[in-house]
């Protein structure tokens, strides 16, 4: 137990130790006694194999030794700490030195033979000792040799599934799936079908994968392995070249239909025991039918003529028992989950379609499937005003999505035999007739499933994905179903629009989906036409005129008004997403300044205790001040970029202030209360400053103190956060620390004219943000600390060859040098760590790193010599004069200045210099360690 403990807590990342270090003692340990401890491990198992397991203390022992084992088979080999999310694709990379173990013939077989011995859950563990040596790395043996290493893995998995009495355990099933799931991901289907008796085992784990589907109840997790395996398997076939049969043509059919019956067939049973619907679990289910997808295509005249009969069937069952009087709601129900699980199979298998393999004949095929779909999209339709089925709904949306990716787009099937058959039945010709069914299905899911917050979101990121291609585009724009979208979005038409009590406030947020669709394809033909555009937005003029009387008379109801503005708020943020154009963009501004903003000034006003109210608005704010496209390069004459800037100035200081005046906030209630909102005000305020629109030194010339209050805004929020917060919360690290480096970089006077306690307080939060493992947030530190040493060292070297008249525009500079100089150990400190960083750490953003290197190195010359001196005395002697060549290198022709060049030489001498004393650094043992690798990856 101490042993597997050991060699646990050794494989266990230690984040209060720099990785490096951690790495070399993991690595120590490794080469020195892991490999003992696996050998100790499996000569006690044998010892104890075949021998009963009577008293507890022999049954602990057992288990102590297989978790032993196990820990020895999980160890992170190479450091590459391997998410274990991704469990399917591990690899296991063990060291060259470990190949005689596995290679004698009996290590496999003593757990394939405990497996059978010992009683669970003592077997469970056998069976993960043996998926981790399925999952050894293909490079360790030769060619030979891996097949006879497979033919074993091979051998012991038929005895499993001619023995299948210890699968009846759940944990045992499901460490038996993963096994044969990991045989494929480690092993080409050639080499499995080399393997002698491949035709019985292929043939007994086609029946384990049939018997197990048809159990649907039992480990229903454990499913996903077994379709991997398929998936993998017949992905596979077309680069096959062995001259023995595959099989996979016999048993990938059976696999499929097993699949699709089992499913049909459980609907009776979860409908009348109220049992979990696997259609409710989304996740999993789009998951095995993106696996089946592939499965389904094998030998597919099979899978399409089992898919009609089952269709017909079910169809014509559920048509019947909607004419009779007596048709009984159970009975309709089941149908209707029959025809879910049919529709959403259908949209799988369309989806599995591959242009390389595909021919007519398939084509055809999935057009009598299709049509199948539309006329009961059509019939279902035909009931909606009185009735309808949510899951029933959602499948056709996820057929309509696999259909539209397969035969609808840019690279459209003109000529695919799909449309003949669809023309034939449904007089469907062309893609054109296909996109007007989808717009008019569109439609009528946002007429008539207002209330149904998964089909609303699930149909309007169809629209979504329907608008993105621009050939697309130019023909969804000529359909009336369009025509008629752009010119009655209202809740009228769309109940989903509302603003009632029905609605909770987070299904407001999938009106900003249907109105960046809904611009997209507004814009296709809107060119300058300012009167198309006011009509379009007549809806949102009469709910803000609404708004603004309610406002004007004092008295409303401010849930209402509140519900409004968010709807409001969340619709524009969609409008002002898909204006990509600057005369599209500035038809919007227009619209928007100055009444309507003021309007949700005034929001933020009232309600900025609310962030239901606050953020939908200070988003669509931030959306506001994005240049993309270069959209807000407003005419040279035009004055919208500084009255945008003006507009966003005040509402953040207004949002600031009120913020800040709620004085202690829980800490469970501190993010959603304080946190996001600000988090989102930096992202606005940055985004403003990096948009390249605005003359900020206008607004000093003109005595404007718009911008000097979003930047003291600014202050006074960070000031209210703790260090610790910064990094705590990811998107707050990530709107803070880009926000500093741009203010930094083109507003460093601001900075330097500061109080001592805020130019310290953000001095500290770069400090703290070089270690962060985020590299978003380390290489912004890295550029800001670049920007602050630089204007530091800019004003120290021409101080004093600065001519008179230049004294007082240097005042912020002086100031900050004064701090600096009460305070010198702050950037000694950052010196101290990027250093360490370039030495010890895994530098992930090395040229980053480099660029305040040089500045910091500069301003403290001798504490750099101090530093380096005592790294190199603190190494044995042997290592010292290697490592003080090191630094002597680092400088070499790097002069005293921060010019471009000299950067640049400097940071190709830190690249040298980190490699260098890498090697330097490393002991004998290291280096064996690097030989090891080196092996490893031959």
């Amino acid at each position: 137990m101490i042993l597997s403990e050991l060699t646990q807590e050794m494989n266990v990342v230690d984040y209060t130790r720099p990785s490096p270090k951690n790495r070399r003692t993991a690595t120590s340990f490794r080469d020195t006694v892991l490999k003992d401890i696996l050998l100790l491990a499996c000569s006690l198992l044998k010892e104890v194999q075949g021998k009963p397991l009577n008293l507890q203390g022999q049954q602990n022992l057992v288990m102590h030794l297989l978790k032993l084992v196990l820990n020895c088979l999980n160890f992170d080999f190479i450091g590459s700490s391997a998410d274990e999310s991704t469990d399917d694709l591990c690899t296991i990379q063990i060291p060259a030195s470990w190949r005689s173990v596995f290679l004698e013939s009996l290590t496999v077989d003593l757990f394939f033979d405990l497996y059978h011995t010992i009683p669970p859950p003592l077997s469970q563990l056998a069976l993960s000792c043996i998926v981790q040596f399925a999952s050894v790395r293909r490079s360790l043996f030769s060619n030979p040799e891996r097949s006879e290493y497979l033919s074993k893995l091979m051998k012991g998995v038929k005895r499993v599934l001619e023995n299948p009495q210890g699968l009846s355990d759940s944990n045992n099933y499901h460490e038996f799936c993963r096994l044969l799931a990991r045989l494929k991901t480690n092993y080409q289907l050639g080499e499995l079908i080399a393997v002698e008796e491949y035709p019985e085992i292929i043939r007994l784990i086609a029946n384990f994968t049939v018997t197990s589907l048809q159990h649907w109840e039992f480990a229903p997790n454990s499913v996903y392995y077994l379709i991997t395996l398929w998936q993998r398997m017949v992905a596979s076939v077309p680069f096959v070249k062995s001259t023995e049969p595959h099989l996979l043509d016999v048993y990938a059919p059976e696999v499929t239909q097993a699949y699709i019956t089992s499913r049909l067939e459980s609907v009776l049973i979860i409908v009348r025991d109220g049992l979990e619907d696997p259609l409710d679990d989304t996740t999993t289910l789009f998951q095995q039918l993106e696996q089946l997808c592939t499965v389904s295509r094998c030998e597919y005249e099979k899978t399409c003529a089992l898919l009609v009969q089952l269709f017909d069937k079910a169809a014509q069952t559920y048509q019947e028992l909607l004419r009779s009087p007596s048709g009984r709601t159970m009975d309709i129900t089941v149908q209707e989950g029959h025809l879910a699980w049919l529709v959403y199979i259908v949209g799988t298998v369309i989806g599995g379609r591959l242009t390389y393999t595909s021919t007519d004949e398939h084509d055809a095929m999935d057009g009598e499937l299709s049509s199948r779909v539309f006329q009961l999209m059509n019939l279902m339709d035909s009931r909606l005003p009185q009735s309808g089925n949510e899951k029933v709904e959602l499948a056709v949306l996820w057929f309509l999505d696999q259909f539209r990716k397969t035969y609808v787009g840019d690279q459209l099937q003109r000529t695919s035999k799909v449309y003949v058959r669809l023309s034939d039945i449904l007089g469907i010709p062309d893609d054109s007739h296909v996109l007007q069914a989808f717009m008019s299905k569109i439609v009528t899911n946002l007429k008539y499933w207002g209330r149904s917050q998964l089909v609303i979101s699930r149909t309007l990121q169809f629209l979504n994905d329907l608008s993105v291609g621009y050939i697309i585009l130019k023909k969804l724009v000529k359909l009336d179903a369009v025509k008629f979208m752009l010119q009655n979005h209202t809740n009228e038409h769309f109940p989903f629009l509302g603003i009632n009590e029905h609605f909770s406030l987070s299904d407001l947020r999938c009106r900003t989906t249907f109105y960046t669709a809904l611009t997209r394809l507004l814009m296709v033909d809107l060119g300058e036409d300012e009167v198309e555009f006011e009509q379009f937005m007549l809806p949102l003029t009469t709910s803000f005129e609404a708004v603004k009387q309610l406002f004007n008379n004092g008295n409303f109801k401010q849930e209402e008004v509140k519900r409004l503005l968010i709807g409001l708020a969340r619709d524009l943020r969609g409008i002002a997403f898909a204006l990509n154009t600057k005369s599209g963009y500035t038809m919007l501004f227009d619209w928007l300044y100055p009444d309507y903003l003021q309007i949700l000034q005034r929001a933020i006003k009232l309600w900025y205790c609310e962030p239901a109210c606050t953020t939908p608005i200070l988003k669509l704010l931030t959306e506001l001040l994005q240049n993309r496209s270069q959209r807000l390069n407003f005419d040279v004459s035009s004055p919208n970029g500084i009255l945008l800037f003006r507009e966003a100035s005040k509402m953040i200081c207004t949002y600031g202030n009120q913020i800040l005046s709620l004085g202690n906030i829980p800490k469970d209630q501190v993010y959603p209360m304080k946190l996001k909102g600000i988090s989102i005000c930096f992202s606005a305020l940055k985004t403003a400053l990096c948009g390249n629109y605005v003359s900020f030194g206008v607004f000093h010339l003109y005595g404007d103190s718009h911008f000097d209050n979003a930047l003291q805004a600014f202050i006074k929020l960070l000031l209210s956060l703790p260090h610790s917060d910064l990094l705590q919360y990811r998107k707050l690290s990530h709107s803070y620390y880009p926000l500093l480096e741009c203010l930094a970089q083109d507003h460093m006077a601001f900075i330097a004219n500061q109080e001592a306690h805020i130019v310290l307080y953000i001095l500290t939060s770069i400090s703290e943000g070089l270690n962060a493992l985020d590299t978003i947030v380390s290489s912004s530190c890295c550029s800001s600390l670049d920007s602050f040493v630089s204007y530091l060292f800019k004003h120290i070297s021409r101080d004093s060859k600065k001519p008179l008249r230049h004294k007082e525009r240097g005042q912020e500079a002086q100031r900050l040098l004064h701090i600096m100089q009460q305070n010198p150990t702050v950037l000694q400190e950052m010196l101290s760590i990027l250093l360490n960083i370039v030495i010890f750490e895994d530098c992930r953003n090395q040229w980053s790193v480099s660029r305040p290197m040089l500045g910091l190195i500069l301003l403290n010359e001798k504490y750099f010599g101090e530093l380096s001196s005592n790294l190199v005395s603190s190494q044995p002697s042997d290592k010292q004069e290697a490592i003080q060549q090191c630094f002597a290198n680092l400088m070499e022709g790097v002069e005293r200045n921060l010019l471009v060049k000299n950067r640049d030489r400097f940071t190709q001498n830190m690249s040298i210099f980190r490699r260098d004393v890498t090697e330097a650094l490393r002991s004998e043992d290291d280096s064996n360690v690097e030989q090891v690798n080196l092996d490893m990856m031959s």
